[in-house]
């Protein structure tokens, strides 16, 4: 915050020494200089860590207001796991996080802890700017003002950044980068940056929707902070000028590297799947038995995913995963199967209930091959279609008879 504007002496003060009269003007010449110095406004950018909520990254806005003496980070990324109906609100999709400004000295420990680069871009902004987005802060800040719902892709800590940076530019950063894309999609961003946790990157890679394949433009990917980061290192100003006046390190990174873009080959599951299916022709001919007893543990997973899919498209607010197409592959219908699936281990009939569930669970995949195919509602899930398909029609050819 500027500094206020000094007030001209009262003629009562106007008596005293000559040299107190000339610190008096030397102080009122410089008054308009302290009135109008501007903070500096940069966005910090800490890479990906270890754990799963850190695999995105993250960002703040560090405000250095030469009157305050020490340069203040502004923080998005606080949630309490503590506060009444957490894990509830998690599941659902009703998080709540807030903005917290602390020293910056004290945000930076948290991540040189964790081994976590960072990086700092300083604004070329005009004073008024930069004074609007302190001011702008400061009130977010209030706790009365701090808190906001969470989106994993549309509302999080990066784009919040991204927002209030656009805002003290007066909409000049949405304007360029709506206007280009990458190419980018929510889903492979999102798996991109998960896949060294194979378990996150399968979760993203089945729990996702078609919602998450519509092409992104930069604004929009700027919802992860190393896409933001990139963004308003490409940006410019009306006149020319970059954006960003200079940029430097903070802190080293010393763990495993962002994840690079991923391959989306669909052949190596079309091979397992093809793989699959022949096991099942042949262990039906040979150890009927067996097959069935084996294909248990199968259709129960693929039952709960398709159960959990379910729920995340008609029970919880992530929109991202609504309308999932793996739920034609993936299907809660395979729980009927159980039932004669284990009457056949044991060597007796299955029942007719078994052999409609069969056909539904066949007919239900090929429908998501002809979704894919008309592409209706686009959903990169491809690889999952000739995986899962070919043991599907396997299964029900080898067991309809039995």
């Amino acid at each position: 915050m500027a500094m206020r504007e000094a007030s001209s002496p009262s003629p009562a003060c106007g008596g005293g020494s000559g040299w107190r009269r000339f610190f008096l003007a030397f102080a009122l010449l410089l008054s308009p200089l302290f009135a109008s110095a501007a903070p500096r406004i940069g966005v910090m950018t800490m890479q990906p860590g270890e754990v799963f909520w850190e695999r995105f990254g993250h960002d703040a806005i560090v405000v250095d207001e030469p009157a305050r003496g020490e340069a203040v980070s502004y923080n998005f990324g606080f949630f309490d796991p503590s506060e009444p109906g957490f894990v509830g609100n998690f599941v659902a999709g009703r998080m709540r996080y807030a903005l917290v400004a602390l020293p910056l000295r004290e945000d930076l420990a948290t991540y040189r802890d964790e081994g976590r680069g960072v990086r700092i871009q300083w604004l070329d902004l005009s004073p008024s700017q930069a004074q609007s987005i302190a001011a702008a802060l400061q009130e977010n800040a209030r706790p009365e003002n701090s808190r906001y719902r969470y989106d994993y892709f549309r509302d999080n800590c990066a784009t919040r950044v991204r927002d209030a940076i656009d805002r003290g530019v007066g909409g000049a950063l949405r304007e360029r980068l709506a206007a280009s894309s990458r190419g980018d999609t929510y889903r492979s961003e999102a798996t991109r940056l998960a896949s060294p946790a194979r378990w996150m990157w399968l979760g993203f890679e089945l729990g996702l929707g078609p919602n998450a394949d519509v092409p992104l433009s930069r604004w929009d990917d700027s919802f992860v902070p190393m896409r933001l980061a990139d963004n308003l290192r490409d940006m410019r100003l009306a006149d020319g000028r970059p954006l960003v006046a200079a940029e430097e390190p903070l802190l080293p990174h010393r763990i495993a590297p962002e994840p690079g873009e991923q391959s989306a080959a669909w052949w190596p599951f079309a091979l397992a799947g093809l793989a699959l299916a022949a096991l099942v022709l042949v262990a039906a001919q040979r150890r009927p038995r067996l097959l069935a007893a084996l294909v248990i543990p199968f259709w129960l997973a693929c039952g709960l995913v398709g159960a959990l899919l379910l729920y995340l498209w008609l029970g919880t607010e992530h929109w991202a995963a609504w309308a999932n197409h793996n739920l034609l592959l993936l299907d809660p219908l395979c729980l009927l199967l159980l039932p004669g699936a284990w009457r056949l281990a044991r060597g007796r009939r299955p029942g007719p209930l078994f052999t409609r569930a069969l056909a539904a669970v066949a007919l239900l995949g090929l429908a998501a091959l002809a979704l894919a195919w008309l592409q209706l509602r686009t959903q990169q899930n491809m690889r999952w279609i000739v995986l899962l398909l070919p043991v599907h029609l396997a299964l029900f050819a080898a067991l309809r008879r039995r």
